[in-house]
């Protein structure tokens, strides 16, 4: 270790962490003033022109939102009152391989919406698990990174995926999950779409919950084996857009069941597993899911690019009954989103008809490339002129106390926080022997590639030994690894 070099900015200045943002306490809010995590990201989001850097592979349909059940106790959002419809934008996606990429290959699915509400836009930006490989964003470009390609031969490499795993035993879950079936779904519309984070929720009388959001595949789950997987590519590269064009197309719309997960405000201090981790659940015996409402998507878009690869999420957009949580994955994505669409698609993207909001806006932002809709005098505040003003009743509610030393510090542990607890249950309680199987050859097959080393099977065997020792065993007769 003291032969390395030291990580640095790129202002050649000593990094103060590889692996930690700033934030107040270990379970607290990131600083704005953590220069060094905004660097990292600023310049990740910069990578790519004008492709994205994750999710660049995907689709995506028109729909509406319906909600069925009264849970005006919760949230005061006007998007979720009982009886209430809101028109929506969804965009599927591959998160590691590029545009041309074929769409059915091992790999999380981007599961992000758009809501068109009477008080703005409400983007939810979430994968098809409930959980991410990483809880600090702080190693997000570090994780892409090694899923990407290599910077020497332009070639993706296994072994440089479970280097990054096998040093991040947060990965476990999320990598437990990547190897089953569930990395390989028959469709876009035959896999369930997460929130993944956990948000805020407040009523009218601003009582707080915390929540995560679930959506339901009314079409029932459907997954390839890696085999066949495999030979969908062969065939078509592009298996999934044409499925979900083709449904549509034909009057088959698909439909998600609408489910939350709540906890009230004051348990999440000491709940048994840190509730804003993003490496966890909320197991269900403790919350269970509450159906709010449906959504369905029978509309195809007219223009690919228009409204597909110029269509801009982002957590930051949150509507009044709504808020961010301290999950410090969240927190990085509130500035990373939106900062990476101003790069990709200009500073005027939200003036694009796929993502302009259906409510007025009444800004004081004005200018820069592309503008073409600018406010008139007065255009700053405050003023006398009779501009708009703001209103902080809207979002009376949403504030918490929070309290510690500014420290960078991985999450306080709480009583049964650990890495291996949440992948060593799915292995036990959830997959099916043939699940079970194919979890052990789908590992087996990856971690097989050609460059995969010996030293780093011994290290994947290691990590799945810590899961469970079953499945470990099982990966090391795979590997031959004695």
């Amino acid at each position: 270790m003291t032969d390395r070099p030291i990580t640095t900015t790129d202002a050649g200045i000593p990094a103060p962490s590889d692996e930690f943002s700033l934030s107040v306490g270990p379970n607290g809010p990131l600083l704005l003033q953590d220069h060094y995590v905004i660097q990292k990201m600023a310049q990740f989001n910069r990578e790519r022109v004008p492709e994205r850097v994750v999710h660049a592979k995907g689709g995506g349909a028109h729909g509406v939102l319906r909600i069925t059940e009264d849970i005006s106790q919760y949230t005061k959002a006007n998007l979720f009152q009982k009886g209430k419809e809101t028109p929506l934008f969804i965009r599927f996606s591959s998160v590691a391989g590029e545009l041309g990429s074929p769409d059915t290959q091992r790999d999380p699915r981007g599961f992000a919406i758009k809501f068109y509400t009477d008080e703005g836009n409400y983007d939810i930006v979430g994968n098809n698990t409930p959980i991410f490989f990483i809880r600090d964003p702080s190693k997000f470009s570090d994780f892409i990174h090694s899923q990407k390609r290599r910077a020497d031969t332009n070639l993706r490499d296994h072994n440089m995926q479970w280097d990054f795993w096998t040093l991040s035993p947060e990965s476990a879950h999320q990598v437990t999950f990547l190897m089953t079936d569930r990395g390989t779904p028959t469709s876009w519309r035959h896999m369930h779409g997460f929130g993944s984070h956990t948000f805020l929720w407040y009523n009218a009388s601003g009582e707080k919950y915390w929540v995560k959001y679930h959506f339901k595949t009314d079409q029932g789950v459907e997954n390839f084996t890696d085999a066949e997987a495999g030979a969908v590519i062969a065939q078509d590269a592009d298996h999934h857009i044409r499925d979900l064009h083709t449904a549509i197309k034909n009057g088959d719309h698909p439909s998600w069941t609408v489910n939350v997960q709540i906890m009230p405000f004051e348990e999440a201090a000491d709940y048994r597993f840190n509730p804003f981790d993003l490496t966890k659940v909320w197991p269900h015996g403790d919350y269970p899911e509450i159906t709010i409402g449906r959504f369905t998507l029978d509309r195809n878009p007219e223009n690919y690019f228009a409204e597909v690869e110029q269509a801009a999420f982002e957590p930051a957009n949150l509507v009044p009954g709504i808020g961010a949580s301290p999950d410090k994955m969240l927190q990085g994505r509130l500035f990373s989103y939106p900062d990476t669409h101003r790069y990709r698609i200009g500073a005027n993207y939200l003036q694009l008809p796929i993502n302009q909001p259906m409510s007025p806006v009444h800004s004081y932002n004005k200018d820069g490339a592309m503008r073409y809709s600018n406010p008139g005098d007065p255009v700053y505040a405050p003023n006398t002129a009779g501009g708009p003003a703001a209103d902080p009743a809207f979002f009376a509610g949403e504030n918490y106390q929070v309290a510690g030393e500014i420290i960078r510090s991985a999450y306080q542990k709480h009583a049964e926080d650990d890495d291996f607890v949440q992948p060593r249950a799915l292995w036990e309680n959830v997959l099916s022997d043939t699940d079970r199987s194919h979890l052990v050859s789908n590992i087996v097959g990856h971690a097989s590639a050609p460059e995969v080393t010996g030293d780093m099977k011994k290290r994947v065997v290691e990590y799945w030994t810590n899961v469970h020792k079953d499945l470990g065993d099982s990966v090391a007769n795979g590997l031959g690894v004695l």
